[in-house]
């Protein structure tokens, strides 16, 4: 049985990945007086009178919703809401695994920015955050904005903001390992969608200053009528030097390559034209954007891979679980960018300078330590940047 049909037989085995659990008793008549009528009555209008002790008299305090429109599923694409599920569900599994926090999966099936945007809105209520999850590019931007907007409970797109926090984590270690600072590396990405995009924008939050991003058609300049609306801004705050030409003549001289992109877009002959110790990135997957093997050939002194089968694996599990579970803790009115900077360092801290080595920049998926880590430095981070309400 090879692996997809190991996976298609567990799936049926599973009948589903999650289920739901009563955490009351239901045995007698006095079980059921009081966790249902009359007894339901007291806590129904102890929240009438003031809504926020739905967090305290129902498991809103502990519950997210993991929703998607099933527009850009893992590497699969436009595949539609109910294909999506699996994945959610998966979603959920890992939330309850790593956190211990309650996740729901919801596939919203319209494509329509307002309606979905409506719909979450008026669900929110039973929900204390949202994990967005798979929707497509420029769409999901525009999504996660107006959510924001509206919603009083934090809204988290992972696949931009679980990715941008990991390969920050990431990178910060990998520039701690080769003597550099952020502030002064030269950082290429390969790749002008959601995630590059909020990687790139999170990595300059951080103080990366220089950098270049690329597409299928060349380095992304201001100007260029190819760029949609989300490319042309991000365009307008990177590649300052206005360069044009491709990913190679981008590469020349940089310290960092990340890629979140298509296969085999890297050659270790373009590596070799990099700065001193190189650090590579390459994230697509399951093929990435050039082999560890191949990068090392060229010159790299750190390559991190989305593959578990490789070192350095840059997994979202390490950051979206510890993130909503921080701000859970806090009953956070929302995730900030200062609670996912948090998020990152946290990660990067796990490894003490003395364990650092090109191997191991970013702590394992089961490393027991990270999710604790994050939850503590997101809640304080909510804190002090005044979006906790307890």
């Amino acid at each position: 049985m090879d692996a997809k049909e190991k996976a298609l037989s567990a799936h049926e085995a599973w009948g589903g990945k999650i289920e739901v659990v009563a955490r009351c008793p239901v045995a007698t008549r006095e079980d059921l007086s009081v966790a249902y009528t009359p007894g339901v009555a007291e806590p129904c209008l102890k929240i009438k009178d003031d809504v926020s002790l739905s967090y305290k008299y129902t498991r809103r305090h502990n519950l997210v919703a993991v929703i998607t429109d099933g527009t850009a599923v893992l590497g699969l694409g436009d595949i539609g809401p109910e294909a999506g599920m699996p994945v959610m569900e998966g979603k959920c599994a890992l939330f309850k695994a790593f956190a211990d926090v309650d996740a729901f999966p919801l596939c919203v099936k319209s494509k329509d920015v307002d309606e979905i945007v409506r719909t979450i809105q008026l669900i929110s209520g039973s929900f204390g955050g949202i994990n967005l999850e798979d929707i497509a590019a420029p769409r999901c931007f525009e999504i996660e904005r107006k959510l924001k907007e509206v919603c009083d409970i934090p809204i988290f797109h992972d696949d931009q903001h679980g990715t941008a926090v990991c390969c920050a984590a990431a990178m910060i270690n990998a520039c701690r390992l080769t003597g550099r600072k952020l502030e002064e590396i030269k950082l290429v990405v390969n790749g002008c969608g959601a995630a590059a995009i909020a990687v790139t924008k999170f990595l300059m939050f951080l103080g990366v200053k220089d950098v270049v991003m690329c597409e299928r058609f060349g380095i992304v300049c201001e100007g260029d009528e190819r760029l949609n609306p989300a490319q042309a801004e991000m365009a307008k705050v990177t590649n300052r030097a206005h360069m044009t030409g491709t990913l190679a003549d981008a590469v020349r001289g940089a310290d960092v390559f990340f890629g979140l992109s298509a296969p085999g877009v890297l050659t270790a002959e373009m590596v070799e034209t990099m700065a001193e110790k190189p650090m590579v990135f390459a994230m697509a997957n399951p093929v990435p954007e050039i082999w560890p093997e191949e990068a090392k050939k060229g010159g790299a002194a750190v390559v991190g891979t989305g593959r578990s089968d490789y070192p350095n694996q840059i997994n979202n599990v390490l950051a979206f679980p510890g993130i909503f579970r921080g701000a859970l803790d806090v009953r956070a009115s929302d995730i900030n960018a200062e609670m996912n900077m948090a998020a990152a360092y946290a990660i990067a801290n796990v490894i003490s300078d003395e364990a650092l080595s090109e191997d191991y920049i970013i702590p394992a998926a089961f490393d027991e330590r990270v999710t604790k880590a994050v939850a503590k430095a997101v809640a304080e981070a909510a804190v002090q940047t005044g979006v906790a309400q307890i």
